[in-house]
């Protein structure tokens, strides 16, 4: 089967801080360094890297280019347009315990086509998984398309909004949140019917809600930096099931392979490959 991803792509500049910057402050940076990035093209690397077929769906702007062979040479299936939005980029700031602070220029990912996504999706059938996050347009109808050819939607409510995710819960067969957002979406709309949901607690684990309920604890590392673990976790995750796994042996190949990626710096760079990621569950087990 293959997993598609309407997708950000993001050129991700990333400096590293004694601490997160306060209001008005000004830090020098110890270092600085530049990378693919955005939520979808994380996740569709970590899809790749774990073993699945990965197609991404998305915009880049003139100098996108080198962006787009990026995620070729990850080993994903580019589909993606050229628009003149500037191409999307984030500023990412991670202090020395790994935390940090981000702030996105959403660019071309907020300029796709309804014509590219068609024709993006043509080949598409029923069993395959579109995966969404909320950093590019046209979601809902993507979920619509993907639902008229039997595909599964895996949807990452990110950056949240409850009007976002109020628009795509009857479109959605996997609601994926952290602790906050789930909290702050029972506040805004109480205890509504919601589809199967996978939310993720840091250093405190996952926890899968569906015809069961199954949490996870967390594997124990110490991290550099914690930018993009959550893409890294849930496109392995993804991939797992697509490759035939039961929900919680993809829960934890996803685990392992964001444990390893928040050890290393950077976010799309930093994703294991399935190799790394089955060597290290070896290890986990052998002690």
């Amino acid at each position: 089967m293959t997993v598609y991803n309407l997708g950000s792509i993001n050129i991700d500049h990333v400096y590293r801080v004694p601490h997160i910057p306060a209001p008005g402050e000004t830090l020098a940076a110890s270092g600085h360094m530049t990378g693919l990035g955005g939520k979808g093209a994380n996740q569709s690397v970590a899809v790749s890297r774990a073993g699945a077929r990965a197609v991404h769906i998305g915009a880049v702007g003139a100098e996108g280019g080198p962006w787009v062979d990026q995620l070729r040479a990850f080993g994903v299936e580019a589909r993606v347009a050229e628009v003149e939005e500037a191409t999307g980029h984030a500023n990412i700031c991670v202090d020395d315990a790994g935390e940090n602070m981000i702030v996105i220029f959403s660019g071309a990912n907020l300029k796709q086509s309804l014509t590219h996504l068609e024709t993006a999706l043509s080949d598409a059938e029923a069993g395959d998984v579109l995966l969404l996050q909320n950093e590019t347009n046209l979601r809902r109808a993507a979920a619509e398309l993907a639902h008229a050819k039997g595909m599964r939607v895996v949807y990452s409510a990110a950056p949240f909004s409850v009007e976002a995710v109020q628009e795509m819960l009857p479109h959605t067969d996997l609601l994926v949140m952290n602790e906050v957002e789930a909290a702050q979406l029972r506040s805004a709309l109480g205890d509504i019917a919601l589809p199967d949901r996978l939310i993720t607690r840091g250093a405190q684990g996952v926890t899968w809600f569906g015809d069961q309920e199954i949490s996870l604890p967390a594997f124990s590392v110490t991290p550099v930096d914690t930018t993009g673990a959550g893409d890294c976790f849930i496109g392995t995750f993804v991939a797992g099931l697509d490759q035939g796994l039961e929900v919680a042996q993809a829960l934890r190949l996803g685990q392992a392979a964001s444990a390893i990626q928040v050890t290393r710096p950077g976010t799309a760079d930093a994703i294991p490959t399935r190799a790394e990621t089955d060597a290290f569950l070896d290890r986990q087990e052998a002690k």
